[in-house]
């Protein structure tokens, strides 16, 4: 039958290599925005009050961000450690040939994490790490201000990109825009032109895509699915957006978006799930 429970391996080892790569996107961001607000430039002009709201907005979305990604990168979402023998064994559960275990229903095998993951969802390509039961839900608040930050960062480059763009043709413009390391290589624009065009695109774009990530994951959330689930239209464990969002979120579901230390434990263990056949049951 294989082993009961999981058990760490070395092979078991998550590449890191994305995490460097969006490390280092992250610090050219960081670095391009410090010199167009200190040595650029400079930040848009705005009011006492509006500065000091600017700051901790900022101060406010970067301890959100930073406070997540080490919850995240720190929650195991695999079966690695976890007590799987006596859990039901044959209700829903399969065999992993290559975690040589049985695994529990809503778990599933990542090819790249090279261990099964518990309530997997997908496998993050930006952080190199699965999201899955333990580590849903800071990949959410994730999500949230990862977009807020992005966001923001682009509103302080738009005034130096927007000066940048007045100063030429629309052509040159949109071709800046569109095509900002052509416009480098044929030597149309300095380098410091080419890192505020770039890193404001890439600002831009990574905020749209973490809205819509945030929206699909909110739809799913209020559904009970993972991603996986809802590629094949199972819904099964739809309790109702309230129930949904506590199991996945925990009782102050409310308030962990502000604050990624706030303690709301997870009712579940990640092995077994109330379906909506039981809470069906139940109710009559």
């Amino acid at each position: 039958m294989g082993q009961p429970w999981a058990v760490g391996t070395a092979e078991a080892a998550p590449a890191r290599l994305p995490l460097v790569l969006t490390a280092l996107w992250a610090a050219a961001v960081g670095l391009e925005l410090a010199y167009v607000l200190v040595l650029g430039p400079g930040p848009p002009p705005l009011g006492p009050l509006a500065r000091t709201l600017q700051v901790a907005l900022a101060a406010f979305q970067l301890l959100n961000l930073l406070g997540n990604v080490g919850l995240f990168l720190r929650s195991d979402p695999s079966i690695r450690g976890v007590m799987l023998a006596g859990r039901g064994l044959g209700q829903g559960w399969a065999y992993c040939y290559q975690c040589q275990s049985q695994v529990p229903p809503r778990s599933g095998h990542c090819s790249t994490c090279r261990i099964c993951i518990l309530r997997r969802d997908h496998h993050c390509r930006l952080l190199g790490l699965c999201v899955g039961f333990r580590n849903y839900r800071p990949f959410l608040c994730l999500l949230l201000h990862g977009a807020g930050v992005l966001l923001h960062a682009s509103v302080l480059l738009g005034p130096a990109l927007a000066a940048l763009l007045r100063a030429h043709t629309p052509l040159h413009t949109a071709a800046l825009l569109l095509l900002p390391w052509l416009m480098l290589l044929t030597g149309r624009v300095s380098l410091a032109q080419f890192a505020l065009a770039f890193v404001t695109d890439t600002c831009v774009a990574g905020a749209l895509l973490c809205g819509a990530g945030l929206l699909f994951h909110g739809m799913l959330l209020l559904r009970g699915q993972t991603t996986w689930e809802w590629a094949r239209g199972q819904h099964a464990y739809n309790l109702g957006p309230f129930h949904n969002l506590q199991a996945a979120l925990g009782p102050r579901w409310v308030l962990v978006w502000l604050w990624p230390f706030l303690a709301s434990p997870l009712p579940g263990d990640g092995i077994t799930f109330q379906t909506a056949a039981d809470v069906g049951l139940m109710a009559s």
